[in-house]
């Protein structure tokens, strides 16, 4: 009995700190590495001077290109960004909070593997990970983000 109290403690101290770190808009700021192996990347997520918040790629495991030089976002549909090296990479701007859904949307985050924005939604899924849902037509994908 009192393994299963203490498992339910944990349960409830688990729940109320994912809970709190979605409670507070600001807690999304921060560092986060994301991917693995050569894939992997580091993130930084900033609030904008509109109280918005946006984020950019700060580090990429591989940064050279096949001829070594820096590998720049060749696959973004935007052509005048595609000379941007790859650790400059803007991922969002704008991503608001809700404080009635306690999550991050109401933006697109840029996905420069794929070159497409997609509607996203940011949640913590425990206090060092976020969790990063992205979806188009109604199909969409979930990663997660370690926080640095």
């Amino acid at each position: 009995m009192k393994k299963f109290l203490s498992f339910l403690a944990a349960l409830a101290f688990c729940t109320f700190a994912v809970s709190a770190q979605n409670d507070k808009a600001d807690n999304i700021i921060g560092q986060y590495i994301c991917g693995a192996g050569k894939d992997a990347y580091k993130v930084e997520i900033s609030k904008q001077a509109d109280g918005n918040y946006g984020c950019r790629i700060f580090w990429v495991a591989d940064p050279l290109d096949e001829n070594g030089k820096p590998a720049l976002d060749t696959k973004n549909p935007d052509k005048s960004l595609r000379t941007v090296p790859m650790d400059k990479v803007v991922l969002f701007k704008d991503l608001k909070y809700n404080a009635d859904k306690k999550h991050w949307s109401n933006t697109k985050i840029y996905d420069p593997n794929r070159g497409i924005r997609v509607k996203v939604t940011i949640s913590f899924e425990n206090p060092q990970t976020l969790k990063v849902r992205g979806t188009v037509f109604g199909i969409g994908e979930t990663v997660t983000w370690k926080r640095l």
